[in-house]
């Protein structure tokens, strides 16, 4: 698409695929001390005696390194107005180092605002996959594009 892309722009059931995020180890462990001290966020040994089967993010980084993704590969070329929160959020299959994940998102709903008639809802399905093609992030988040002139 040309342009920016405004709220008339997205139909339901259209997709957009983008995202090349690598992860390391290091910022798995800097972002857990930082904000999610967990030992299998923090420590080889203690993430294989985890569930998650070796150091692996917490399910906020993930959460954050989407949003990177998401501002680059979507919202920049978007006629954005900010989000209205998320409707679900799931971490399927754990994130490790070396990990390198993409991201596709698919518009479930529009809407026009009927208190902001300048803006528009899109409801988006975001699946977060890994170099393997498993999910490791599904959420669910409503936007708010601005409408064309």
């Amino acid at each position: 698409m040309a342009g920016l892309i405004y709220f008339e722009d997205i139909e339901v059931g259209q997709s957009f695929a983008f995202g090349h995020y690598e992860v390391t180890k290091d910022e798995i462990v800097e972002f857990a001390r930082e904000f999610d001290a967990q030992p299998h966020h923090l420590d080889e040994d203690a993430g294989k005696r985890s569930l998650l089967g070796g150091l692996a993010a917490s399910g906020w980084h993930i959460c954050a390194m989407t949003m990177r993704m998401v501002v680059d590969g979507f919202i920049s070329q978007a006629a954005n107005r900010g989000g209205a929160g998320a409707d679900e959020c799931r971490w399927m299959k754990p994130v490790k180092p070396g990990d390198v994940l993409r991201v596709e998102m698919e518009a479930l709903e529009t809407r026009a605002s009927k208190n902001m008639p300048e803006v528009g809802f899109v409801r988006f399905s975001c699946r977060v996959f890994n170099q393997r093609e498993q999910v490791a992030l599904v959420n669910m988040t409503p936007i708010l594009a601005r409408r064309g002139a």
